[in-house]
């Protein structure tokens, strides 16, 4: 791909690093003189030492033939008069940072992919990390639902189990489905059926619709989360 990345913070250095070494052409529009020498110097890619709310930046940085854009700057302001800038270009992709959430909606209106403010992101994680500890990896769906990774205990009350027991004793609530199971010995995760046992030191990934409250952790034999 061809992909044009505005800004080079903490942010889009670790963006850099990873489009370039997947291969794609990448073009850097960085405002500080500094952070572009560092960047044109550690990475394969073009750097304009630039302002990109400026539409020749862009199009100077090839905008009219790039398949994505990505703003990264500290900046909403910036961000959102970049990405109408690459709207004109007709950039079939176009992402942003969004740091005050209040923001999000006049990103959505624009047409924009938005991301929350990675910091809140992180600091979100961490939090969880000591509250939920149970909890491998997550996604939120929506307010409430969320798809998430946990490993089975020998003590879980669902150790041992079929799905199909697990179901008839009501271990599961209704709105919950475990929709992969990784085991020690096998390639790949398996779907899970009726007759499948759930065995101690699975890593299941489960879907709840009302997010993985403590008693729903209990059931794979976590004790130890606290109510967030």
């Amino acid at each position: 791909m061809y992909i044009i990345i505005v800004g080079a913070g903490d942010i889009g250095s670790p963006l850099i690093d990873i489009a370039t070494r997947s291969g794609n052409e990448v073009v850097v529009i960085e405002k500080d003189g500094a952070k572009a020498d560092e960047i044109a110097g550690t990475y394969d890619c073009l750097v304009l030492n630039a302002d990109a709310t400026i539409k020749e930046t862009l199009s100077e940085a090839g905008a009219d033939r790039a398949d994505a854009v990505i703003s990264t700057t500290d900046w909403d302001a910036t961000n959102v008069m970049v990405c109408l800038l690459a709207k004109e270009f007709g950039v079939p992709a176009i992402t942003s940072v969004v740091h005050d959430t209040s923001h999000m909606n006049l990103f959505r209106q624009a047409g924009v992919n938005t991301i929350e403010n990675p910091q809140q992101l992180i600091a979100g994680s961490l939090y969880r990390a000591v509250a939920r500890p149970a909890i491998v990896d997550y996604m939120r769906i929506g307010e409430e639902a969320e798809v998430f990774e946990i490993r089975v205990t020998a003590e879980a009350p669902i150790a041992g189990k079929t799905l199909t027991e697990a179901g008839e004793g009501q271990l599961l609530p209704d709105d919950t489905l475990i929709v992969a199971i990784e085991r020690e010995g096998e390639d790949k995760p398996q779907t899970p059926r009726g007759d499948t046992r759930i065995r101690a030191n699975d890593l299941l990934t489960v879907y709840s619709a009302t997010g993985a409250d403590p008693e729903l952790t209990d059931i794979f034999g976590h004790y130890e989360d606290q109510l967030v």
